[in-house]
Parts: C-alpha cells; structure tokens; sequence
C-alpha cells in the first residue's frame, strides 16, 4: 500500500492559491496605481480578509512591501496610509501592460525564429537552472540543454539582458532565421515547451472565472481581485505562441476572452466597492 504524506494539490487548486503579498500588488495595480490616491491600512486589510487572508499575514505583507521600497507610509493620527513609491509605481506599470497587453496578443508571426545558443558548463547545475527559469520568463523554450528558441524576435533584448546578468554572454550566441525543409514547426514547439500543461492551466481558469457570479459591488471587487491575480501568471506560463504553431482549439485563446470579458463587466461594480471600502478606511 502507497503512502502518501500530506494533502494533494490540485492543479485548480494550485492556480487558486496566492500569497497575502502578491494579492496586495494585484491590489495595488489594479485600484491604487489608477487613482494616484493614497490608502489606508485598514482599507488593504478589511479587503485582504475578504480575500481569505489573515490580519496578520496582510499586516507582513503590507511592511515587507515597504521593505522593498513600493510603497511608502505617512502617518495621520495613529492612522497610517500608503502611496505608491516610484518604483512601486514603475513596478506595477510594467505588470499591467504585460498582463493586459498578454490577453490583447493577436499571435501575428512573419516566420521567423530567434535561435540562442548558450555556452553553459555541464557541471554549472544552480546556473543551468537559473538559465532555463529567467529564459523560460522571457519567452524562450529549449530544445536541448543549450539551444533556446522563440518564434517572438523581439525577445532577443531580454534574452541577452538574462546572459549578461549570468555572466553568460562571452561564448553565446543568437541568430534570427526560418525554418528549412528539415522537421515540422509545430513538432519543434511541443519539444520546446509543455503545451498540454499550459493548456491545462487554461482551462482550470476558465472553470474557477466560470463558477463565480457576484452579486454585490463588494462580490465584484473580490471577484476582480482574483480574476487579475490568476490572469497575471499566464505572461509567465505561456510564451505566447502565433497560432500557426498553436494546437487547433486552443484553450488560451477562450481564456483571453474570458478574461477581457469578466474584466469589463465586473469593473464597475468593483471601483464602486473600492471607492465606498477606501471611505470606510
């Protein structure tokens, strides 16, 4: 008889889940980057309660934000409220225009690949793993251990960027080509990346958005928050494929809807929640 030690997690579940700290930079992105204005303690924390975090952890999160710099307290009685700092602005601009400019993706493609050949010693494990993470992040797939490619060319800046700070830029090298008459594109890209993985990511999306119905501003507001916590992992997950390489009926492209979808219909009823919560703070 197999043993198993601890709870399984789910794939659904595993998407559901968010640290008290991420919620709070989905929050701030998405309600105090927009209005500019500054919040209270106790707006973030009666907001983070409703989405099942404890006043404890919310109350670390908000510090260890600060630590970090994106985020600066003023104190007004025994009251404090936070303004975004410039970085922390800087910070959430830059994950707002990946997430929706991610969801707004038409998959256009002229054919071309960016190939990275990178020079990594066999021995150099902790730095292979660092590669194939901060390439992975960029866009980049590998078909071996030292090849990486994307059909995205305009990722060979970010790309290089990742080599330099790897300190692997010396015996590196990128080339930006077609395809020739040799193998199959699409067999290329499903070596490259887990294809059915992403897509199984998608399609657990597409049931957690799909079973939530708020009724209230204050539903809204939470529905919001979560719908753009979860969406904001698939800039990572999905390296944006055309669909020319993509399988038929791919479950990205119903997510993205979707997305966009609950977004604007939920947006309303949400800013009202924020603006009414943000007065009770």
């Amino acid at each position: 008889m197999e043993l198993v030690e601890g709870p399984v997690v789910t794939r659904r579940q595993e998407l559901g889940a968010a640290s008290a700290r991420s919620l709070l930079l989905t929050v701030l992105g998405e309600f105090v980057l927009p209005s500019g204005a500054p919040v209270w303690t106790a707006t973030l924390i009666d907001l983070l309660a409703d989405l099942d975090v404890a006043e404890k952890a919310a109350r670390q999160a908000i510090m260890r934000t600060a630590d970090s710099g994106w985020i600066a307290g003023s104190r007004v009685g025994r009251e404090t409220r936070w303004s975004l700092t410039e970085a922390g602005t800087a910070l959430l601009r830059e994950g707002t225009e990946r997430i929706y400019g991610f969801a707004a993706e038409d998959g256009s493609w002229d054919g071309r690949w960016l190939v990275l050949a990178v020079g990594v010693p066999e021995n150099a494990r902790p730095l292979r793993q660092r590669l194939r993470t901060q390439l992975g992040w960029a866009g980049l797939g590998s078909i071996d251990t030292t090849t990486w490619v994307t059909p995205r060319i305009d990722r060979e800046q970010a790309a290089r960027r990742v080599l330099e700070d790897l300190g692997l830029l010396s015996g590196s090298w990128s080339f930006v080509a077609e395809a020739g008459a040799v193998g199959d594109e699409r067999s290329l890209t499903r070596t490259a990346w887990d294809l059915d993985a992403i897509e199984g990511r998608y399609e657990d999306f597409l049931e957690l958005v799909g079973s939530r119905r708020p009724r209230t501003d204050r539903q809204a507001l939470v529905a919001q928050v979560r719908l753009v916590q979860e969406w904001r992992r698939f800039p990572l997950l999905d390296p944006g494929l055309p669909r020319e390489l993509l399988p038929p009926r791919w479950s990205g492209n119903r997510a993205a809807e979707v997305f966009r979808e609950r977004h604007a219909a939920w947006a309303p009823r949400a800013h009202a929640a924020w603006r009414e919560l943000s007065r009770d703070g």
